[in-house]
């Protein structure tokens, strides 16, 4: 925890990486260890369920178990040793049968999982709120005219409806993403020292874990990280989608734009010294964790090489690398709806935007209209002509064109707005219809 914690991460989600909840994880692999190893017959009944009972958080020295995990390099050979302890005073036989067979990697990964499946739960439920949220901004402004920008600079005129159908294609996107990384993802880590299995960890006792568990089985991964690099590589995809988002908005809300603003709140956006200033307060905090997400997806990148069985600090490497990538894209996404169900929209703005270059977004047109009777290159170098005269005269491109050509018809036609988006409004017609 620290002074930025409630800032950048998600406070409703955060309670899922604490420490309590992470101990929580563990005694619940343990306990469903056990559990399997009585369903077929390797432990006695009676005993998986006094280990079972004793796996809670309660009746366990959180702070003496932090001490000690420098000493054994992970969390849970400490763990061990105080539930073995635990159960020992209740039971003596009891005791024998804790973690039996298992090695440390099996009970930290397949606890890993667990918080990542209550995590993904989370967030798809959050996807779902963004994606309705950009769904009603898409179909409100499918109409409302903007100027497109290309390298920064204004281009040829959309509708801000194109726009956000663009980030609610990202957002449909990532929904389909995580389907396809929970397949792989949501498994259980059960092999032993050396991922062979052994008289205690057997195909009946994963398949037993796995089901306790509502996990799914499969051949042990302790040293094929594949799969949680995949879930990293998704974190990073989205939190740059929703980073995009965030860019857009910011840019759109400079002064010199002020097409798009954040939702007005008390004391939102502003400054310690410039009392006039609305400062892109969620996109720069969302910009902010986007900017930090590529390195550690890099990390667990890094981390994929592992040597043989087990490795030497590259399976440390991704435990707090892996919950500061979460962290990190729950408070994006959490920003994000917010952003985008308070988002106020300029369209008057916009369309005085569209102006400010005297026509000169409207060139386009004009050469492929001159083409007709020019043909091709000729028009293409008589409208960029008249376009630099436009520039040193500080002249309406129409009225350019209009000295050159007098006996143009319909000009007016080519110098609207509406009739310079191309197909944006029926693309995002069609678009919609998936979602209907």
């Amino acid at each position: 925890m620290s002074l930025y914690t409630e800032t950048f991460y998600a406070r409703e989600i955060t309670e899922l990486f604490s420490d309590r909840s992470a101990i929580a994880k563990l005694l619940q692999v343990e306990a469903a260890l056990a559990i399997a190893q009585a369903e077929v017959g390797i432990i006695p009944d009676s005993a998986a369920k006094i280990i079972s009972d004793c796996c809670v958080i309660d009746a366990i020295d959180t702070i003496s178990l932090k001490n000690d995990i420098v000493l054994g390099g992970n969390v849970a050979i400490p763990l061990v040793k105080q539930l073995t302890k635990i159960i020992k005073n209740r039971d003596f036989e009891a005791s024998k049968y804790v973690h039996l067979g298992a090695t440390s990697q099996d009970i930290i990964d397949t606890a890993t999982i667990l918080t990542i499946k209550e995590y993904l739960i989370w967030l798809e439920e959050k996807l779902i709120r963004l994606e309705k949220t950009l769904l009603i901004q898409t179909k409100n402004h499918k109409h409302t005219l903007m100027i497109g920008r290309t390298l920064l600079q204004q281009a040829k005129p959309i509708t801000f409806g194109l726009k956000t159908a663009g980030w609610l294609e990202s957002i449909s996107r990532a929904k389909d993403r995580i389907k396809d990384v929970k397949k792989r993802l949501l498994c259980i880590q059960l092999g032993g020292a050396v991922g062979s299995g052994n008289a205690n960890i057997t195909d009946e006792v994963q398949a037993a874990f796995a089901k306790n568990l509502q996990l799914q089985e499969v051949f042990p991964w302790q040293s094929q990280r594949d799969s949680l690099v995949e879930f990293a590589s998704f974190l990073g995809i989205l939190s740059g989608s929703l980073g995009k988002i965030a860019k857009d908005i910011s840019l759109l809300m400079q002064t010199e734009v002020a097409e798009v603003f954040e939702g007005a709140a008390e004391s939102k956006g502003g400054s310690s010294t410039m009392p006039h200033k609305r400062n892109p307060v969620s996109c720069a905090l969302i910009l902010s964790n986007a900017t930090r997400t590529p390195g550690l997806v890099s990390t667990m990148l890094s981390a994929l090489p592992q040597e043989h069985e087990r490795s030497a600090g590259l399976w440390h490497a991704e435990w707090e690398t892996l919950t500061q990538l979460m962290n990190l894209t729950s408070g994006s996404l959490v920003k994000s709806v917010d952003l985008i169900g308070n988002l106020e929209v300029d369209k008057d703005r916009m369309l005085q935007n569209i102006e400010i270059t005297n026509g000169l977004i409207y060139a386009e047109r004009v050469s492929l209209y001159l083409s007709k009777s020019l043909g091709k290159m000729q028009a293409h170098e008589s409208v960029k002509k008249a376009c630099a005269t436009a520039i040193q005269k500080h002249k309406h491109l129409k009225d350019v064109v209009l000295e050159m050509y007098p006996k143009i018809e319909n000009i007016e036609e080519l110098f609207k707005p509406e009739n310079a988006i191309g197909n944006s409004v029926s693309w995002v017609e069609t678009l919609l219809k998936k979602y209907s």
